[in-house]
């Protein structure tokens, strides 16, 4: 048999800490996904277009009235004029949407940069298709880029720079300017830039979210990728989408359609309906604000020492006041010992560098964070 080709890659750290958690009958704020049910307008959208007839294949790039609804969500969000037909597709949720981007641009010994912690998915979608990860650690406590570092990594050999805005795991946001700079290096070069923004709509203290699509000189170098799984609370439902100029798209939706082809039917329908009352996504930011600031809240009189989080819904906790311990042993200890389970950050190093920081998620109930958080402040 011939040796695997990720032979370093096992079972995902959410996956080991969420069956951890399960099996001590932890308070789970591990795992990214909400505790509380997703709008029941939205349930009935998917039952209604069910029953109506829906469910056969939809058009491979996505049902044309959803395209058309992200298209009018993007121009009232970040003033981009998309083309529903070339430059929206719709994809088996933002992991296949940054799969098939990778595939359809990198080539076998194309390097492609990324910037640790970084998400799980990058690496070995860059590998499978022969790329070469090349990982640039962002400063810390504050994540953002060194742009030296960037610099002296940049070969004749990249291809793409993938980047997250907000930040899994930190929730740090890039600034206008982090944009601007980053423009420079990819016009130079001329490469591709890869923008993960599943979090946009969570996004906090009055800052605005730089999706690469509000920057007209990007437009024939970036693709922007989507998901309508953390928008409403849905992350099982696995849709998402990728946007971008039409020459890029073309290529996309050429891999697209042999990963998957297309994705569920009635709910590509419920979701273009359900976009059209803005306020449905708009008011998320003050939504998660509110839980992030309950659990700061809640987190008070601990010795855990949290960093500053401007997005996402995930909050970085330093334990250093408390324990020396690992952080993957940190966290097996507190789902074991303390049953409140958390995410090592560490693991999102390909060095496991280990700050002694744990990463939490407080997409949860407020009896859910106010019962862990009761525990976190007695330990």
């Amino acid at each position: 048999m011939k040796p695997s080709r990720l032979p370093d890659v096992g079972t995902s750290i959410f996956t080991v800490m969420s069956a951890l958690a399960q099996e001590h009958q932890a308070i789970n704020l591990s795992q990214g996904f909400p505790d509380f049910p997703i709008d029941p307008e939205i349930i009935e959208l998917v039952h209604r277009f069910m029953k109506d007839g829906h469910n056969q294949y939809a058009p491979m790039a996505g049902a044309l009235p959803l395209r058309e609804a992200i298209a009018g969500m993007i121009a009232k969000s970040y003033e981009r004029e998309l083309d529903p037909v070339n430059e929206v597709l719709v994809t088996a949720g933002a992991t296949e949407g940054l799969y098939a981007s990778i595939a359809a641009f990198v080539h076998p010994g194309d390097e492609v940069i990324i910037f640790d912690p970084s998400y799980d998915s990058y690496d070995p979608a860059i590998r499978l298709n022969g790329g070469i990860p090349i990982r640039i650690k962002l400063t810390f406590p504050d994540f953002r880029i060194d742009w030296e570092q960037l610099e002296h990594a940049l070969s004749p050999r990249t291809r793409m720079i993938i980047i997250n805005s907000p930040h899994n795991p930190s929730g740090a946001v890039m600034s206008n300017e982090d944009m601007q700079r980053l423009a420079t290096v990819v016009l130079s070069r001329d490469l591709i830039l890869l923008s993960d923004e599943v979090y946009d709509r969570l996004i906090f203290d009055g800052h605005a979210h730089q999706s690469v699509l509000k920057y007209p000189e990007l437009r024939r170098n970036t693709l922007a990728v989507f998901s309508f799984g953390k928008t409403f609370h849905a992350t099982g439902w696995k849709v998402g989408f990728v946007a971008g100029d039409a020459s890029l798209l073309a290529e996309v939706r050429k891999t697209h359609q042999f990963i998957v082809f297309s994705v569920h039917t009635p709910t590509q329908l419920a979701l273009a309906e359900y976009l059209r009352q803005p306020l449905r996504y708009e008011q998320l930011g003050n939504f998660y604000q509110k839980k992030r600031d309950f659990f700061l809240g809640q987190m008070q009189g601990s010795r855990f020492t949290p960093l500053a989080c401007s997005g996402s819904y995930f909050q970085l906790m330093s334990y250093r006041n408390i324990s020396d311990l690992p952080d993957v042993d940190m966290a097996r200890w507190l789902t074991t010992t303390h049953k409140v389970a958390a995410i090592p950050v560490s693991v999102f190093y390909q060095d496991g560098t280990d700050n002694r920081v744990l990463r939490f998620c407080f997409a949860k109930q407020e009896q859910t964070l106010e019962k862990a958080c009761a525990v976190l402040r007695a330990i």
